[in-house]
C-alpha cells in the first residue's frame, strides 16, 4: 500500500491482495518494481524476488525506474539477468511513465492483438499495389498505369519491356527494374554467395572422401602383397635356406678355376 506508484496508476481499478508479485496485471500477467536507486544500495534484493517468483505467470515484466546518473552498467546487468529468467525488463525515467505502463497492460488484458498488428487489404487492388510498389522506383500510379493498362497480374508479369515503354511514367531504368523483378530468380549476393560456399565444402568433401577411399585401396593391395611374400617364404623356407638357381657352364667353370685357384 506504500507502493509510490500506485497514485500514478489511473483509469483501471485497484485491488490489494496477498501476491508475490507487485502488481498483478492478469492471469497470466505480472510485474515488478525496482528502482536503480534502490538497486545501487540493495543488489541482492531483486535477485530474491526473482527467485521467489520462480515460473509463476506466462508474461513477468521488471518495470525498472532509472533515476541516478550512472545507470548504464547496473541497466546492462539488469538485462542478462532478465534474459536469463526469462523476464521482460521495461526501462522508464518517471514514476507516471511506470504507472500509465501499467495501467495500459491492465486495460488490454482482453483485447485482441488486432489494434497491433499490420493491417492488410484484402482487395485484389489493394494486394497488387502492395506486391508491385515492392519493386524499386515503382509508385502507386505507376502500379495504376499497368492495372488499367494490362488488367491483372499475370498480364503484368509476362508483358515485354517494349510494351512497358510505351507507358506513361516507365522509363529505362524502372522497365528494367520490373522485367527483372519477374525474370532474375529470388536470390541476393548473400544467398548465392552461401550457395556457392556449400557447393564448394561439398566438393572438398567428396574429394576428401576420394583420396581417404583410395588411401585405403592401396593399403589393402599393400596388405594383401604383404601377404602373399610371407605365404612364400613359409611355403619355401627362408630366404637363406633356399639354394641358389643352377649357374649357366660358363659360369661353371669359372667358379671351379677360381676354387682351385684359391685352393692352390
Amino acid at each position: 500500500r506504500t507502493n509510490p506508484l500506485l497514485e500514478c496508476i489511473r483509469n483501471v481499478n485497484k485491488e490489494f491482495g496477498d501476491i508475490i508479485p507487485d502488481f498483478q496485471l492478469g492471469r497470466t500477467t505480472c510485474a515488478l518494481f525496482l528502482s536503480l536507486k534502490y538497486h545501487r544500495l540493495h543488489p541482492e534484493y531483486i535477485h530474491h524476488r526473482i527467485q521467489k517468483l520462480g515460473t509463476m505467470y506466462n508474461l513477468r515484466i521488471l518495470l525498472l525506474i532509472c533515476d541516478i546518473s550512472e545507470h548504464q552498467d547496473p541497466i546492462r546487468e539488469l538485462t542478462k539477468v532478465c534474459l536469463i529468467n526469462n523476464i521482460t525488463i521495461i526501462v522508464c525515467w518517471s514514476k507516471e511513465e511506470a504507472g500509465t505502463y501499467l495501467a495500459t497492460y491492465k486495460a488490454f488484458e482482453h483485447k485482441p492483438p488486432d489494434l497491433i498488428k499490420e493491417r492488410v487489404d484484402k482487395e485484389y487492388s489493394a494486394m497488387l499495389r502492395s506486391a508491385l510498389t515492392s519493386i524499386n522506383k515503382v509508385n502507386k500510379m505507376d502500379v495504376e498505369t499497368l492495372r488499367t493498362s494490362f488488367g491483372s497480374f499475370a498480364k503484368i508479369a509476362h508483358a515485354d519491356p517494349e510494351q512497358l515503354r510505351s507507358l506513361p511514367g516507365f522509363g529505362q531504368v524502372k522497365v528494367r527494374r520490373v522485367v527483372d523483378a519477374f525474370d532474375k530468380p529470388f536470390r541476393n549476393k548473400a544467398t548465392s554467395a552461401l550457395s556457392s560456399m556449400q557447393t564448394r565444402i561439398q566438393a572438398e568433401n567428396q574429394d576428401e572422401q576420394e583420396t581417404i577411399a583410395s588411401e585405403l585401396s592401396s593399403a589393402d593391395l599393400n596388405v594383401e602383397y604383404t601377404g602373399s611374400q610371407s605365404r612364400q617364404v613359409h611355403q619355401f623356407g627362408s630366404a637363406a635356406d633356399m639354394h641358389p638357381p643352377p649357374a649357366p657352364a660358363g659360369s661353371r667353370c669359372t667358379c671351379s678355376r677360381s676354387k682351385s685357384t684359391m685352393e692352390y
